[in-house]
C-alpha cells in the first residue's frame, strides 16, 4: 500500500530572463537591448525588468572604458525559512507571501505544524515527497472563484475527486470532439494522456473550488506538463516555422500575424478570470461530442450499506473512459473496521477525508507497521478510532477495483478438503465447518 502525505499545490516560480550584453567596437556604437518577463500565480504577479546600457570604446590615454552594468535583477535574500512551528495558534496555510490560498478540504493540522515547509514550501524547493509512490503521484489544488488550471495535457492520466465547491472542466479529444462539464462534491473527471484540458472554478462556492488530482505514474512532473500559450508563444517567435510550416493565418483565419502579438511571454499556469459560462452554453465542435464522458457523477451513486459503514466502487466498468484508475469510497462507523484485505495487482493510495481511523500494513517475512490517520492523511485494515465516521478513498492504477479480504481467505479455507487445511494451521474440525463463505468489506462492531 502506498501512503502519501497531503499534497498542495503551491506554485511559487518567479523567472528572470536576461539580456546578453550589448558588443561595441571602435567602428560601429553599442546595441540597447531590453528584456521584460512576469509570471502570475492566482491573482498575483511578478514582474522582472532588465536593460543593458550601451558602452563605448574610447581610444584615449586619459579616458577609461564605461564600468560593466548589471544584465538583470540580482538575486532575493528571501530566508525562505518556515512559515510557523508545532506551538503556532491556528490551522496553516498554504500561502508564503502573497503566493496560494486557504485549504478548503481536509487538512492534518497536527502535521502540518510539525512539518511547514511541506504545505508551504519555500519557493526553492522543486522535488517529489514521496519517493516510495512509484505507481501514483497527487496533487491537491486549490482555485478562487473564476480561476482558471491553463490550458495544459500531460503524458500520463489525470483522475480527480471533487473536495469542495464546483470545478468546470473543457477538453477536445484526437477527433477534434469536445466536451464541458461542470462538477461538484464527490464527482470525477479522468482525461486520458495527451487530451488537452482546462480547469475553472465556478463561484458556486464563495471560496471556489478544491480537489485532489491522481496521475498514474509515480514520477509525474510538472515539468512533462505542455502548456498552450508556450506552443503557441514559441512557434509564433519563429518566422520561418510560420511561413513554412504552420501557416497562421489560415489555421487561425486571420491575415496578419500581429494579431497574436499579446500572448504573455511566461507561462499563467493558475490566474484568475471571468466566472464561466454556463455548460449549455459551450462551443459545438462539428465533430461532435466526445463518445464517452470524461466526468462522472460519483456523488450521485448509491453506496452498498454494510455492518459496519459503506462502500461504493467506481472503476472503467462505471466510468468507462477511466482506463488506468479506479477507486473506492469507504465509510467505517465507529467501532467498526475494513476488514483485512490486500489487493492482488496494484498499489493502493489512499485519502483519508473525514474521521479518525488507525491502519495496519503488512507484507511478507510477517513484516508490519500500524499508523494512525486523520482527515489529509494519506494511508491493511482500517479501524475507526474516533466517535464520528470515518470517510475515506482507496485510489488503484487499474481499469478494474479488485481486492482480496480475510473473509475470502475463509472462503478459500471453506473450500478446500479440511484435512488439508489441519494439516497447515492444525485447525479444529467444528473451527472448519464455520468458516465463513461470504464477504463483508466493513464490518460492525461485535
Amino acid at each position: 500500500m502506498i501512503r502519501l502525505s497531503s499534497c498542495v499545490c503551491a506554485l511559487l516560480f518567479v523567472r528572470l530572463a536576461f539580456a546578453a550584453p550589448a558588443v561595441s567596437s571602435a567602428v560601429s556604437s553599442a546595441a540597447q537591448s531590453v528584456s521584460t518577463v512576469s509570471s502570475a500565480a492566482h491573482s498575483t504577479s511578478a514582474t522582472a525588468t532588465s536593460t543593458v546600457l550601451p558602452s563605448t570604446v574610447v581610444h584615449s590615454s586619459t579616458v577609461s572604458a564605461t564600468e560593466p552594468s548589471a544584465t538583470g535583477p540580482f538575486i532575493g535574500l528571501d530566508p525562505n525559512g518556515p512559515l510557523w512551528n508545532a506551538n503556532t495558534p491556528g490551522d496553516p496555510q498554504p500561502i508564503r507571501g502573497s503566493l496560494g490560498a486557504p485549504l478548503m478540504g481536509p487538512t492534518n493540522t497536527e502535521l502540518v505544524k510539525q512539518n511547514p515547509d511541506l504545505l508551504a514550501p519555500p519557493t526553492t524547493d522543486h522535488v517529489g515527497s514521496m519517493p516510495i509512490a512509484t505507481e501514483m503521484a497527487g496533487v491537491n489544488m486549490r482555485l478562487e472563484p473564476g480561476a482558471v488550471r491553463e490550458l495544459h495535457w500531460h503524458k500520463t492520466s489525470e483522475w480527480a475527486y471533487v473536495l469542495k465547491g464546483k470545478t468546470q472542466i473543457t477538453s477536445v479529444d484526437t477527433e477534434g470532439r469536445n466536451f464541458i462539464s461542470t462538477v461538484g462534491p464527490g464527482d470525477l473527471w479522468y482525461f486520458p494522456p495527451g487530451i488537452p484540458h482546462s480547469l475553472q472554478a465556478t463561484n458556486d462556492d464563495p471560496e471556489g473550488s478544491e480537489f485532489v488530482l491522481v496521475f498514474d505514474s509515480g514520477e509525474f512532473s510538472e515539468d512533462s506538463t505542455f502548456l498552450v500559450r508556450p506552443l503557441l508563444a514559441k512557434n509564433f517567435q519563429a518566422y520561418e516555422t510560420y511561413i513554412l510550416n504552420l501557416n497562421i493565418p489560415l489555421i487561425f483565419s486571420v491575415s496578419n500575424i500581429s494579431a497574436f502579438d499579446h500572448i504573455p511571454a511566461e507561462e499563467l499556469y493558475i490566474f484568475p478570470a471571468a466566472l464561466p459560462e454556463p455548460d449549455s452554453a459551450g462551443v459545438v465542435s462539428p465533430q461532435g461530442a466526445v463518445p464517452d464522458p470524461f466526468s462522472f457523477a460519483f456523488s450521485q451513486v448509491k453506496p452498498t450499506q454494510l455492518s459496519g459503514g459503506t462502500v461504493k466502487v467506481v472503476d472503467s466498468s462505471t466510468f468507462a473512459i477511466s482506463k488506468t484508475i479506479s477507486a473506492a469510497e469507504v465509510t467505517v462507523e465507529p467501532g467498526a473496521i475494513r476488514e483485512l484485505h490486500w489487493h492482488p495487482t496494484q498499489d493502493e493510495w489512499s485519502l483519508f477525508l473525514e474521521g479518525t481511523g488507525r491502519v495496519s500494513i503488512f507484507a511478507s517475512q510477517s513484516n508490519a507497521r500500524t499508523f494512525n490517520y486523520q482527515p489529509g492523511d494519506i494511508g491493511h485494515y482500517v479501524e475507526n478510532t474516533g466517535n464520528t465516521t470515518l470517510k475515506f478513498l482507496e485510489i488503484f492504477n487499474t481499469d478494474k477495483f479488485q481486492d482480496v479480504s480475510l473473509a475470502q481467505i475463509s472462503k478459500w479455507l471453506a473450500l478446500t478438503p479440511p484435512k488439508l487445511v489441519q494439516e497447515h494451521l492444525g485447525l479444529p474440525t467444528d473451527v472448519i465447518n464455520r468458516l465463513s463463505k461470504t464477504k463483508h468489506t466493513v464490518v460492525g462492531p461485535a
